[in-house]
């Protein structure tokens, strides 16, 4: 075949660099995709420099869909030029976690065009660390699950996305009617638990943001009764004099029942806890190193639970397809940009900058 294009990275710091490489050649287990939308993720450049990807040059990208264009010899006929997404997750299958639905936790946990997690062997991310920001991707046969009828490229490749905001709701274990508590609501992660939460029990939304202007378009993604709070409106003190933690307490006297907090620094997440309802839940997926200012017994007092998870499963992004299928989900609305790849620096410059609302991106190669 024709070399393909590729936006490849070559050190820790930099833009990717658009290359001319070697199409990937299958092997007897694999299918090889043409890659028609991969999702652009605004912590690639961070993964980067962590040293997340442990082999440089790589092409990133774990966000992929596309059409089957070659299957290997070992592989069902049937899905030659099958619409399909790819699940990025590469587990080993037979630990305890593998068989648990918990395979993200797995030791030799890592993903398709992203950075390793686990600390044990991966056999796998040494032949599949390549992802999606190119032409063409070769995948394992057992990763790629076929698109409903209906479901374009874009959104089939934001299914992981999708099944990330599914995992954090099925943590939150929300009575039915609940209050949900969504921080960071304006971003890729808190705009997919919008829309998903009334079906995960939730009656009433409280939505935290940078601003109201950014707010308010997120409100009118959900079904369900929404509420919101800016924190450029709280007072330039809200981090030392929690103010967040008054103003949520006011929305919802009683307690929120479940936090969903994607925060990736600064103090909303020990506040935003402080408004949980005895018996609530914390459900963290941001990230957030800022110290956490409450002690066993608070948590034993208040009768809280505290999940952190990362990441999502296949079980997850099945949910998320049967309800894209059913037709009751939608999510084509919550994809507002779309690149071509030539333009993938300008598109993570763009999503860095967050001058605009970037709700969902994708890049089309």
């Amino acid at each position: 075949m024709t070399p393909m294009l590729a936006a490849r990275a070559h050190e820790r710091t930099g833009p990717l660099r658009l290359e001319r490489i070697a199409v990937p050649e299958p092997g007897p287990h694999d299918v090889l995709v043409e890659v028609k939308a991969a999702g652009l993720a605004p912590s690639l450049p961070k993964l980067l420099a962590r040293g997340a990807f442990r082999h440089l040059p790589a092409v990133p990208g774990h966000e992929i869909a596309g059409t089957v264009v070659r299957a290997g010899a070992e592989v069902d006929a049937a899905l030659a030029g099958a619409r399909v997404r790819v699940h990025a997750v590469l587990a080993c299958r037979t630990c305890r976690f593998c068989r648990s639905d918990r395979e993200q936790m797995c030791p030799s946990a890592a993903m398709i065009g992203h950075g390793a997690h686990g600390n044990g062997p991966m056999p796998l991310y040494e032949r599949y660390h390549d992802g999606g920001l190119a032409e063409y991707v070769r995948v394992p046969s057992w990763l790629v699950d076929v698109l409903p009828a209906g479901v374009g490229f874009d959104v089939g490749a934001k299914v992981h996305d999708l099944g990330n905001a599914v995992r954090a709701l099925k943590c939150a274990a929300l009575p039915p009617g609940g209050t949900l508590v969504i921080t960071a609501a304006t971003g890729t992660m808190g705009t997919a638990a919008v829309r998903l939460a009334p079906f995960f029990g939730a009656g009433r939304l409280v939505l935290v943001g940078r601003s109201a202007e950014r707010l308010d378009p997120v409100r009118a993604l959900s079904s369900l009764p929404a509420e919101t709070v800016a924190l450029d409106e709280l007072g330039a003190g809200w981090e030392s004099g929690h103010g967040l933690t008054a103003r949520l307490r006011e929305l919802a006297p009683e307690g929120a029942d479940a936090v969903l907090d994607f925060l990736p620094q600064g103090a909303g997440t020990a506040q935003a806890t402080a408004a949980l309802a005895t018996g609530g839940t914390l459900v963290h997926m941001g990230g957030n190193r800022s110290p956490f200012p409450y002690s066993a017994r608070d948590l034993q007092h208040r009768c809280w639970r505290v999940v952190g998870t990362r990441g999502c499963t296949r079980t997850d992004t099945a949910a998320a397809l049967d309800l894209l299928g059913s037709g009751a989900l939608r999510a084509d609305d919550l994809i507002t940009h779309r690149y071509a790849l030539a333009d993938v620096n300008d598109a993570l410059a763009a999503m860095d900058r967050r001058a605009e609302p970037i709700w969902m991106a994708v890049v089309r190669p």
